[in-house]
């Protein structure tokens, strides 16, 4: 194993001072180990410097994920929806977003516990993953609310995806067959769709979708009553 790591690190070498242009047998034994031993630094320094980007690397993806769910957290989501923006503004491309509040979030941890409220989040984080395009940007936002952006999106297709997401995130219930005294609870979504318009920054279009879900969640309670 040694010789096969010290052949290796040889070659290394030679191929870095064949590209330097040094012909080792033109110099002396003094300057030939001095070029030798400088050209194995330069490996090795090559070499962290590839891991130590690999690291980092790892670092960002850590940054930017939630730390619950496998999905952007908030502060990279608006860094992704402002760079959308710049896309949709360069090449007057349609850009849509919509927000995401669940229902009864508060019921589930309260009846059985903060562990099923995590349980719940990634429920939910995987029925937006499953049901969007790998081009979409879906983050947690906090708590129990979540974004999705939509690039070259119509307005029917957000409409239409915002009435997919909220139809399969109503079907989630929660209940423990422990203890049958526990009423179940039924998982509800209100989503609101924001349309970037010109001039609008990341900031406006959440809020703007974050208006809308308020809304919608007051239409859905005035039409019927949501699960309990």
């Amino acid at each position: 194993m040694t010789e096969e790591f010290h052949q290796v690190s040889q070659d290394q070498r030679r191929a870095l001072l064949d590209i330097l242009g040094v012909d080792l047998d033109a110099l002396g034994l003094r300057e030939r180990a001095a070029l030798e031993a400088l050209s194995e630094e330069v490996i090795a320094l090559r070499d962290e410097v590839a891991r130590l980007r690999i690291e980092l690397s790892d670092a960002e993806l850590l940054a930017d994920n939630d730390a619950l769910c496998p999905i952007f957290n908030r502060r990279a989501f608006e860094r992704e929806v402002r760079r959308e923006i710049a896309l949709a503004d360069r090449f007057r491309t349609p850009l849509s977003l919509i927000f995401i509040d669940l229902d009864h979030f508060k019921k589930v941890n309260d009846a059985f516990g903060h562990a099923a409220g995590d349980d719940v989040l990634m429920r939910v984080s995987d029925i937006l993953l499953q049901n969007t395009r790998e081009t979409d940007i879906v983050g947690r936002l906090g708590g129990d609310e979540f974004g999705v952006v939509l690039a070259h999106a119509s307005h029917a297709d957000t409409v239409a995806k915002a009435a997919q997401l909220t139809t399969l995130i109503d079907q989630l219930v929660v209940c423990n067959g422990d203890e049958n005294h526990v009423a179940p609870v039924h998982i509800g979504a209100s989503c609101g769709i924001a349309e970037w318009q010109d001039g609008q920054g990341a900031d406006t279009l959440i809020a703007l979708g974050d208006q809308d879900m308020f809304a919608q969640k007051a239409r859905r309670k005035s039409a019927r009553p949501l699960h309990v």
